[in-house]
Formats: structure tokens, sequence, C-alpha cells
């Protein structure tokens, strides 16, 4: 990696919070990675787990892994925006500390948006358990506007990427939840399209009961983005949040249609 110069550097974002049984594989996914010219960025929010002793060990083998630890438990949010502010990279990209790329992942997507002049772009990626045997796949559109994406989050967190050249360093909104959300929303004011790859780079791990136990709390935030960060009013807020709450209730009751209408990622017999 040429350490002068930051013009294909890509810093990966990782909030960490208790994740000692799941760090290891996520740090060595990105070594494994093609693509060389990273550097990578842990938020600890104040683990009293072993997560940090891991990551220390990680840093003495590759001095492109970073760590800042933070003195108060804060939140996702202001874990993943001081990974932004001391971010060195031409690129940003996000991966949490339970979740893995494939080796082709910045190679690849770093090339179509290198070939393409494409300033954000997300990807595919597969669900999987705890044990990392696979559920499903979410695919994804070819393209999302600004407005598309204020009807659902089409996009993982675990699969974007954005170009600091063009945007600048764009933080998420503070707020305990779905802040990557609103960090897509800020970054398609400023651009027409964001931009797909069908392909399945990352694996996104599900946890026992997540699903479930988050569903309301999920809506709550959609909302809260809608109607106070993005400032919709409450006519449009109500509108696109029940496009997210319709899509939802056909997902939970209608799996079937909504594999049909691409709602809901495929799963495995």
């Amino acid at each position: 990696m040429e350490e002068s110069s930051n013009t294909s550097l890509v810093t990966i974002v990782t909030p960490m919070y208790n994740s000692a049984g799941y760090i290891s594989e996520t740090i060595e996914s990105v070594l494994q990675q093609a693509y060389q010219k990273w550097e990578m960025i842990l938020v600890d929010d104040c683990s009293s787990d072993k997560s940090v002793e891991i990551v220390k060990r990680y840093m003495e083998r590759d001095p492109r892994i970073h760590l800042i630890e933070l003195k108060d438990n804060s939140g996702g949010a202001v874990a993943r925006n001081a990974a932004i502010n001391a971010a060195k990279g031409r690129y940003i990209a996000f991966l949490d500390s339970d979740d893995l790329w494939r080796e082709d992942k910045l190679s690849e997507q770093v090339k179509f948006m290198s070939e393409n002049d494409v300033k954000f772009s997300y990807s595919a990626y597969q669900v999987v358990n705890t044990q990392l045997k696979k559920i499903g796949e979410v695919g994804v559109p070819s393209r999302l506007s600004y407005k598309e994406m204020l009807k659902t989050n089409f996009m993982g967190c675990l699969t974007v990427i954005y170009d600091v050249a063009y945007f600048g360093k764009v933080e998420m909104p503070l707020i305990r939840r779905r802040q990557d959300y609103g960090l897509w929303l800020k970054l398609l004011k400023r651009v027409t399209y964001a931009y797909g790859v069908n392909q399945c780079y990352a694996k996104y791990r599900v946890h026992d009961g997540s699903l479930s136990s988050n569903k309301l709390t999920t809506s709550t935030f959609t909302w809260k983005i809608l109607y106070e960060v993005e400032s919709l009013g409450l006519f449009k807020s109500a509108y696109y949040f029940s496009h997210y709450a319709i899509r939802g209730l056909i997902r939970s009751k209608f799996p079937k249609l909504a594999l049909a209408l691409r709602l809901s990622y495929e799963t495995n017999d």
C-alpha cells in the first residue's frame, strides 16, 4: 500500500461493543481482501469483554488496523462518526463488528465505482445465522433515488461505500437506531442516484430473536428519521412510513408474496 497517498485508500468504519465472540472473524475477512489499500478504524463503545484486547493483538500484526476507545457508552452513531472523522481514505466503507466481507468485496466494488464514476454504491448480501450458515440473500435495485429510499431502507450498512472526494466526510445523525438510513438519505440529497451491484459481497449475521424483538424499535426510529431528521412534515412522513409499514406487513404475513414482489430475501429450505 502507498502510504503517501489516499487516492484509492478505503477507510473501513467498524463500531464495536462486546464483540469478542465475532470480531476476529470480521477482521480476518478484511485482512483477506484482494484489495489491500485500506485502513480499518474500530471504535470501541466501552466494551466490558475482551474486544479491545483482541483488536490490539491485530494492531501489533498490521499497522493498517486502528482503535479508538470512547470514554462513555454513546451508541453506534457516535462510534461510526468518530471513525469517519479520523478517516484518511478516499472512500468510506462500513462493516459492523459481527459481519463479514467476501474477499473480492473491495476490489470489485471500488472498480465498479471508479470505472462508472459512481459516488455512492451498495451491494446485495447474504443473511447468515450466528454459526455463519446461510439463511438467504437480499437482492438490491440497480439504482436508488432519494424519494425511493424514503419508502424503505434498501441498503445494508455492511455493503455501502461513499466517495469522500465528492461528498467530504458526511456523518450519521445522532440517534440510537437507524442512523445508517439517515446517512444514506443525506448522501442521496446530493446525487441523483446511488448505484447497486447485485452480487453478495458481504454476510450479515442475524442473532437469535433479533429480528422479531427489534420490529417495534425499528419502526419507531424509522418514523423519527422521516419526521424529525428529514423534517418531512406529518403528512409526507405518514405517506412514506406507510410504504415501510406495508412492506413489513407483507414480509411478515405473506412471505411468498413478498418474495414474488422482491420485498424479502430468498430463504433456503
